[in-house]
Order: C-alpha cells, then sequence, then structure tokens
C-alpha cells in the first residue's frame, strides 16, 4: 500500500493560532495511526508579512504541544523556481495560456458586468491567442499573467471529500484563473499543488474554507499528470457569535502561546482541541496519547462548525470553560512528577523558587504540590496558591482578614496562647495540631470553626484551601509558630 504522507503548512505572518493548531492535530493524529509521514512546510512566499520570529514561534508551539514532524520544515520560497517551472510546462503542453488583459481593462469588464447583474468571470479574451499575437505583445513588451486553460463543455471537476462527501464543480462555474502573476511570482493555488506533488502528499487535511479552493488545484494536478491526494476539509472553529476565529478580531486570546503562558499543560490542550469538531460515538473526553491516536478517523470529523468560547471579560475564567475543566482533570491526576517541571518553571516566574526544591526539599516540594493543586485549575494558578508554603512573602486577602480575622477581637490574644501550645507539641501530625486547636476552642467556649478559620488567614492568607490541619503540616511547626505569633499585628 502507499505510504500515507501528510502535511502542515503554516504561513509565517504571525503566532500559531487555535485553528491552525487544530489543523495540526488532525494530521499529525491521522498520520501517527496510518504510521505514515507528516511534513512541515512553512509557506512563506508573502515576503512583506512573513518573519523569522513568526516561524520560531510555530515552530516552538508545535513542539511545546508534542506535534511532531517527520520531514521539514520546508521552506516553500526555496522552491519558487519549481512552480515557475510547472508553470512553464503547463504553457508548452497547452494547459495554460500567457493572458496580457490589464488590470485596468479586466476592471472595466467586471464592472460592465456587475451593471448588468452577469457573471463576472474572466471571457477568456486572451485564451485563443494566436502565436503571432502572443509574439507581437511579448515584443511589445506588454506584461501578462499566466492563467490555467480550464476544459470547457458539459464536464464538472468531481471528487469525494472524505468529510463532506462527493463535491462536484462545473467547468463553466470555474474561470480561466491565474496560476502566475505578471511580476512572475507564482500564486499559492500553483505553489501549493507543486508542493504537494513533490513531496507525494497522499491526504490534505485542511479547513473547510480551503474547499473552494480545491477544484482548481485538482486541474493542476490533471495538468501537471499527477496523482490526486485525496481530501478532507475540516468544519471551521467560530467563536460564540459565530465569527471565524482569527488572530485580527480576537488577538491573543487565540494563539497557542498565550495558553502556555497561562498554565496549560500541553496534552491536555491537545486533548481539548481534538475535540473541536471531532468526536467518538460514546461522546468520550478524555484520552491518553496513545488512546487518542487509537480513537482518531477522519471520517469521524464533523461537519458542523466548532466552538471555541473566547471569553474576553472573565479574568479568571479567561477560556474555554471545557478548555479549564480538561486542563484542571490532567492538573489533579497526573503524577506529582510529571507536574513538576511546569511548576518549578511557574515558580521560577513568580519569584519563589527554591533550587532545594529539587534537592534537599524536594519530597516536601512534591507532597506540598499534590496537597494544594486540588486548589488550581492551570499552573499559574500554584503561584497565588503556593506562595504560603514556598515563601514568608505572601498577601493577606482584604475579605479573608475581614472575615476570619478582625470579626473576632479574641483572636488578638488567642493566637499567641495557640502558638505556644503548637510549639509544645512533640509530634507535629494532622492528629495532634487538631487536637489542640479544638480543645482550646471548647476551653475558650468557642466554635472551633473560628480558631481554624482565623488560623488558616493568619497562616495562608486565604479564606479556602486544602484541609486545614493539612496545611500546618505542609507548612511546617516552626513557620505555623512564627505566623501565628505575628498574626496580632494584622489587628493593628
Amino acid at each position: 500500500m502507499t505510504e500515507v504522507r501528510t502535511r502542515f503548512p503554516p504561513s509565517p505572518t504571525g503566532y500559531l493560532h487555535i485553528g491552525g493548531a487544530r489543523t495540526a492535530i488532525f494530521n499529525w493524529l491521522f498520520t501517527q495511526k496510518a504510521g505514515g509521514k507528516l511534513i512541515l512546510r512553512i509557506e512563506d512566499t508573502d515576503e512583506e508579512r512573513s518573519s523569522e520570529e513568526s516561524i520560531q514561534g510555530i515552530i516552538e508551539s508545535l513542539k511545546w504541544l508534542g506535534v511532531t514532524w517527520d520531514e521539514g520544515p520546508y521552506f516553500q520560497s526555496q522552491f519558487i523556481d519549481e512552480h515557475v517551472a510547472a508553470a512553464q510546462r503547463l504553457l508548452e503542453s497547452g494547459h495554460a495560456y500567457k493572458c496580457f488583459c490589464t488590470k485596468e481593462a479586466l476592471e472595466e469588464k467586471r464592472e460592465e458586468a456587475r451593471k448588468k447583474k452577469a457573471d463576472l468571470q474572466y471571457d477568456g479574451t486572451c485564451r485563443n491567442l494566436t502565436p503571432g499575437e502572443i509574439k507581437d505583445k511579448e515584443a511589445a513588451g506588454v506584461p501578462y499573467t499566466i492563467r490555467l486553460k480550464v476544459p470547457r463543455g458539459e464536464g464538472f471537476v468531481s471528487f469525494e471529500d472524505i468529510v463532506y462527501g462527493i463535491i462536484e464543480k462545473r467547468f463553466e462555474d470555474i474561470e480561466d484563473f491565474v496560476i502566475v502573476r505578471s511580476n512572475g511570482r507564482p500564486l499559492y493555488v500553483l505553489s501549493n499543488a507543486v508542493d504537494d506533488i513533490r513531496d507525494r502528499i497522499t491526504h490534505v487535511i485542511r479547513g473547510q474554507d480551503g474547499l473552494a479552493n480545491t477544484p482548481k488545484q485538482i486541474l493542476i494536478y490533471k495538468a501537471l499528470g499527477a496523482p490526486i491526494p485525496r481530501f478532507a476539509h475540516m468544519s471551521l472553529t467560530l467563536d460564540p457569535k459565530k465569527a471565524k476565529i482569527s488572530k485580527r478580531t480576537h488577538g491573543e486570546l487565540v494563539a497557542v502561546h498565550f495558553y502556555r503562558e497561562h498554565g496549560f499543560l500541553p496534552w491536555a490542550f491537545v486533548n481539548f482541541l481534538a475535540l473541536l469538531g471531532w468526536s467518538t460515538p460514546d461522546s468520550r473526553e478524555i484520552f491518553s496519547k496513545e488512546e487518542l491516536i487509537e480513537a482518531f478517523s477522519l471520517e469521524a470529523l464533523g461537519r458542523a462548525n466548532a466552538v471555541f468560547d473566547v471569553k474576553k471579560d472573565d479574568p479568571k475564567f479567561f477560556t474555554d470553560p471545557k478548555a479549564i475543566s480538561i486542563n484542571t482533570h490532567y492538573l489533579r491526576s497526573i503524577s506529582v512528577e510529571e507536574l513538576e517541571p511546569y511548576i518549578k518553571e511557574e515558580l521560577k516566574k513568580g519569584g519563589i523558587w527554591d533550587p532545594d526544591f529539587e534537592g534537599s526539599k524536594r519530597d516536601w516540594f512534591l507532597r506540598t504540590v499534590d496537597l494544594i493543586r486540588s486548589r488550581c485549575h492551570v499552573t499559574t494558578d500554584f503561584v497565588p496558591v503556593g506562595r504560603p508554603y514556598f515563601s514568608e512573602d505572601y498577601p493577606i486577602d482584604p475579605k479573608a482578614l475581614k472575615k476570619n480575622i478582625l470579626k473576632h477581637e479574641g483572636l488578638k490574644e488567642w493566637f499567641p496562647i495557640l502558638a505556644d501550645r503548637m510549639q509544645a507539641i512533640e509530634t507535629f501530625s494532622v492528629e495532634e495540631t487538631e487536637r489542640v486547636a479544638r480543645e482550646m476552642a471548647e476551653e475558650l467556649e468557642v466554635k472551633a470553626g473560628i480558631l481554624i478559620n482565623g488560623m488558616r488567614t493568619a497562616i495562608t492568607g486565604l479564606v479556602k484551601g486544602p484541609g486545614m490541619f493539612d496545611v500546618l503540616i505542609a507548612i511546617g511547626q516552626h513557620r505555623v509558630v512564627e505566623r501565628l505569633r505575628k498574626a496580632v499585628t494584622l489587628f493593628e
């Protein structure tokens, strides 16, 4: 059987966005399952907008996602001569012709067609020029484009899209389209087809917005005598208002690097993106890498557009709730050892990383991460949630201060007593710390919650968290005692 060969061809005119990442992931999943090859092709022929920074950003985002490729990255600009040579072969074989119509003449014809509400297609003025007429125009230095000569008559271009089924386009509905500009630069429709032929692409998996170009590309494949790959056009990715996700409209909220910087785990994000426009019969949502590759199929891609919930005005849940939910699942379920490098990166950025956390304090560090991750949704949460554990510089939440401390004047006297009793515990354990706190509450004839919640805010600065006595053990006896004694200053 022919080896499966797919390609992901991003344009380096900006960062890798959600739609592009989704395309890359579907190509990668399909190729992995088929045991084929994925080619990374950077389509950098837009010289004005392409940049080295964008190229590196795209490659880094793909690596972060774990999307691997087998060949490349190739750069489309390196093969311009091949594209031009292909156009020349099409001229020589009679499948293309030189068009000397000026922009002004073409616009006049379009305007006339608009007035008559007629077809705006090119009328084929230069399609049947004689060799002599062509020679005279070239001698006069008249610039020309190269157009593909679309067959005329009752026929049509037909292909079976894996997602959308049989697609047919009548010849009469396809104008003789330009494949090379008057400046000699090939158009995308030609370059893309020539590159796919050279790279022996067997399956083209791309967005539904590429569907309109497919009949034209098939005509180029046929004219060049090349095999036609199979096509699978994915549904578009829209925002909740049904507008297409785009860099211009949504900014960095749809950039892959935004989710990396805001605490998403790479596989969690891949898992989420795979569910945009694809599903299994049982609507399963959580997959390991191996499970997702095994379950994936192009036939299961949906035709309905996928919706990505961009939340511009919610500072806490800044993106799609399902994305947050899936990330939370992985963050709380994978081993702390797997989580460790991501937390290290965040604590470094937050200025609270201690080298001993991967040295003498590593066991304590991992236990603490395991304790507090139940309060986290993204890895960036480990800075505010973890600060009381990993640093002495932690803020006191004003609402927690008012509710749990200032509301109870007696705590000003009780905190030092509680500190002495915590210091006197010989075996600092969950059981012993809880016993001491509850016995003291009984003596004072106050609810235990007043002492326990007051301790939480004094020791962590927060109103909520893991079990309070687990927190005491994680922070440690010495620091607990010091913080309780210092807590009297909160009343000043």
